[in-house]
């Protein structure tokens, strides 16, 4: 007897591997949701724009240097 979702010879079906591609999809889309919303996941999202701004103005800064603007 082969289990439900592959087929005789063991092969998942393209049917079973859509529904765990869009089955673990939205639980880490649901967990992001949740984390974002957190206290913790709101100031994680801060410092990382934080760190994003200050790596676009070091690369500005060097971008500057190279064509000799400062």
């Amino acid at each position: 007897m082969t289990e439900p979702g592959y087929t005789e010879d063991g092969v998942p079906t393209f049917e079973h591997v859509r529904e765990t591609i869009e089955r673990r999809s939205t639980t880490a889309a649901g967990y992001e949701e949740l984390v974002s919303e957190s206290p913790e996941g709101q100031a994680q999202a801060e410092r990382e724009a934080k760190h994003d701004s200050d790596a676009r103005d070091k690369l500005e800064e060097i971008r500057r240097s190279l064509r000799g603007d400062g």
